[in-house]
């Protein structure tokens, strides 16, 4: 049987948020969530799309929030 309109707790979530700051040399950064939760690191290799592998300060982002090696990491960055 399908659970249509379900959240399932395992599923990522969608959040929104802001760059705050990203170091193209070093290829990483930290996002700063829209509901004033703790900083989210960045990698370079989750932002999506075709374009450069970059972010700018204060440039808004949608992103999934994964456990990460030392806290919490974006993944699947898509600017908007």
């Amino acid at each position: 049987m399908r659970d249509f309109g379900k959240v399932h707790p395992d599923e990522p979530k969608s959040v929104k948020g802001q760059v705050k700051w990203f170091n193209e040399s070093r290829g990483f950064g930290f996002i700063t969530p829209v509901d004033g939760s703790e900083d989210v690191v960045v990698h370079f290799s989750a932002i999506q799309g075709n374009g450069s592998k970059t972010l700018v300060a204060g440039q808004n982002v949608e992103f999934e929030i994964q456990d990460g090696r030392k806290g919490p990491a974006a993944a699947n960055v898509v600017p908007i």
